[in-house]
């Protein structure tokens, strides 16, 4: 047995290449039934990012159903989600180029449904009794801001009907299971979803409009989400009310609540498709839901309230569907990639049916997340997840510590969880440490949490990612002279922001980062564009508090290098916010590298770009932190670096 070299933290060879990330990993989406006939949505980075709607054969094998030409991929609040649905052996799906929707026999040919518009659609659920979609409408055709409905699209013409109108935006629309009645969804500027939401119900008349329209539920300081019909036609779903998204029903015109817990059985509504329970039958539901980080799976019986947690060894689970006493999902864990896994409800035996990568670890090159509680501003505590560096084939001289990177999630208002990450591991086992940071503002700790972040973004996950940093160098588990920072989108900005306004770390990383506050309140997308009223302040009139918490206007400020990744189709933080910046520090004479990439958008899908970012931004802390990389990568560009 050979014994470990020594060799300084970064300089580690490892097996978990770059290469091997993207050549050997796909995206696992929604999960479908049809009969018994199972489907899944596939991202491949190795096709340029397309997405691809996949069956299990009756031979247990998988076959692409959509042809190489499409791309099954909604840009309906730009994120999208619920790109497809199959009913009765027919497919119905969004194409990402032209954003119509098609229908499939599968075997067959894709035709398209709608009309060639400026129109997009998300969430379709069919309405077999008048032979129709009923789906989420987001139209472009008109000037200025783009126009959500509820809309019908006619199975026979592909007739684009609007069917609910009036508010800012609409999601989740769901069928009694006779047909006779309607729930939906809607919120208005400026709240996000997850600020305020109401849910309507409505009667279905005969000629398919709608009659007795009523909110039921939910308002401005109430979040909705997950409605769905039981099996005896009683509304349930989930509500913030308390504090956590727990589930409740509406029955004989009262909401009772039917699982407390300090506990989210809900979600932040940021795609289309999510579907956290379904039901088992009338009075038993199978549910998920997320506490202290990680998510789990159990049986609720609604009439009891008896919650019955299921002992599977999965922190991540989300796609929820089931046939018979079967559960499919897609769900990971620690120490195990995304899978798409068929459970036995009785036996809890599980089958793998897919993995989103085929590269096998050696468990001994894999660092374990240690979740981890820290004090943060205000006597309050924070929460993140911390991985050391590991890696059988070396270690450290002795009385050294580790590099830290710190990792600010995007959104902001989402999270981070301890399910398997190739690309964490890349870090851990060439020698950094990593901290996955859950900064105030995230998901999953309750609404109370989630509102931490309100009108102070920019200070409250600044100060969380900051003072996880300085936690740990404290301990002495990381070098406090070598912390770096990386996130992106929201999580960029969190970024820039702690490089400019903290001097605590020594180089950092955007990915499609804010730095002007005002330019995004000016220049983004529909759903995000009042976003900041809640988590900033109302533009213009609070103006100022924008331009104080805007990276542009403080490169003065900033002390150490850092590197920019951007996609040049990016629709929600144009390149022009990290162009601006590379300019200002370029400027001030600091290294400053920037790397874009066309034909990218929010986002990084295609495999050469996503292998050219984890590799450039390795090498980039290579040269700031001074240590030779095991293996030859090709160099960026950092101009200003002696």
């Amino acid at each position: 047995m050979s014994h470990p070299q020594i060799a300084p933290f970064g300089a580690w060879k490892s097996p978990i290449t770059a290469d091997l990330i993207v050549s050997g990993t796909i995206g696992l989406g929604a999960v479908a039934l049809d009969g018994e006939t199972m489907y899944w949505l596939e991202g491949r980075p190795s096709e340029g990012g397309r997405n691809v709607i996949v069956k299990q054969d009756d031979n247990g094998e998988a076959i692409d159903i959509t042809p190489q030409s499409f791309n099954v991929r909604t840009r309906v609040h730009e994120y999208g989600g619920g790109a497809f649905l199959i009913a009765a052996g027919t497919i119905y799906f969004s194409n990402f180029a032209d954003q119509r929707i098609y229908k499939q026999v599968p075997g067959a040919k894709p035709q398209p449904l709608t009309p060639d518009s400026k129109k997009r659609y998300a969430n379709s659920i069919v309405d077999s009794q008048r032979d129709r979609l009923i789906c989420v409408c987001e139209d472009h055709t008109g000037e200025g801001e783009a126009k959500n409905t509820l809309s019908t699209v006619d199975l026979k013409t592909g007739q684009v009907c609007e069917l609910v109108s009036g508010s800012d935006f609409y999601t989740s629309p769901r069928l009694s299971s006779d047909g006779s009645q309607l729930a939906w969804i809607d919120w208005n500027h400026p709240n996000m979803p997850w600020d305020g939401t109401k849910l309507w119900i409505a009667t279905i008349r005969e000629n398919g409009s709608l009659d007795n329209i009523q909110c039921i539920a939910g308002g401005e300081e109430e979040s909705i989400c997950a409605p769905e019909w039981s099996p005896d036609g009683i509304l349930y779903f989930a509500s913030d009310r308390n504090n956590w998204w727990n589930l409740y029903r509406f029955v004989e015109g009262k909401i009772e609540c039917i699982c407390e817990k300090e506990a989210e059985f809900g979600y932040p509504h940021w795609v289309f498709g999510e579907k956290p329970y379904t039901f088992l039958s009338e009075n038993r539901i199978l549910c998920t839901y997320s506490q202290n980080g990680r998510k789990y799976l159990a049986k609720l019986n609604t009439e009891s309230q008896e919650l019955n947690t299921l002992d599977v060894p999965f922190t991540s689970i989300y796609s929820l569907t089931i046939k018979g006493e079967y559960a499919y999902f897609i769900a990971g864990s620690p120490t195990a990639s995304t899978q798409l896994v068929k459970l036995d409800l009785n036996t809890l035996d599980y089958t793998t049916l897919k993995k989103s990568s085929t590269l096998k670890c050696d468990p001994s090159y894999l660092s374990l997340p240690e979740a981890i509680a820290f004090p943060t501003e205000e006597g309050k505590t924070a929460y993140a997840w911390f991985y050391p560096p590991q890696n059988k084939d070396y270690i450290a001289p002795e009385g050294t510590h580790p590099p830290l990177l710190v990792k600010s999630h995007g959104g902001p208002t989402a999270a981070t969880s301890a399910t398997f990450n190739l690309r964490i591991q890349y870090w851990t086992s060439r020698g950094f440490a990593f901290v996955d940071v859950n900064y105030g503002g995230s998901t999953g700790y309750g609404r109370e949490y989630r509102q931490r972040l309100n009108k102070k973004w920019g200070i409250v996950d600044v100060d969380d990612c900051t003072n996880a940093a300085k936690y740990l160098a404290e301990q002495g588990r990381v070098d406090g002279e070598k912390l770096a920072i990386a996130g992106g989108s929201a999580g960029g900005y969190t970024t820039l922001a702690a490089l400019t306004f903290k001097n605590v770390f020594k180089a950092g990383a955007s990915y499609y980062g804010v730095s002007d506050l005002e330019v995004l309140a000016k220049d983004t997308h529909k759903f995000e564009s009042r976003y900041l009223d809640g988590l900033i302040g109302k533009y213009p009139e609070e103006k100022q508090i924008y331009e104080e918490r805007s990276p542009i206007h403080f490169t003065d400020r900033l002390s150490c290098p850092v590197i920019f990744f951007q996609g040049l189709e990016d629709k929600i933080v144009p390149p022009n916010q990290a162009e601006m910046m590379v300019e200002a520090i370029q400027k001030k004479g600091l290294p400053v590298a920037y790397v874009p990439f066309e034909g990218e958008q929010h986002g990084f899908r295609r495999a050469e770009n996503i292998k050219r970012a984890l590799d450039g931004e390795f090498y980039f802390y290579s040269r700031v932190f001074e240590f030779e990389p095991a293996d030859a990568i090709e160099p960026i560009e950092i101009l200003n670096l002696d």
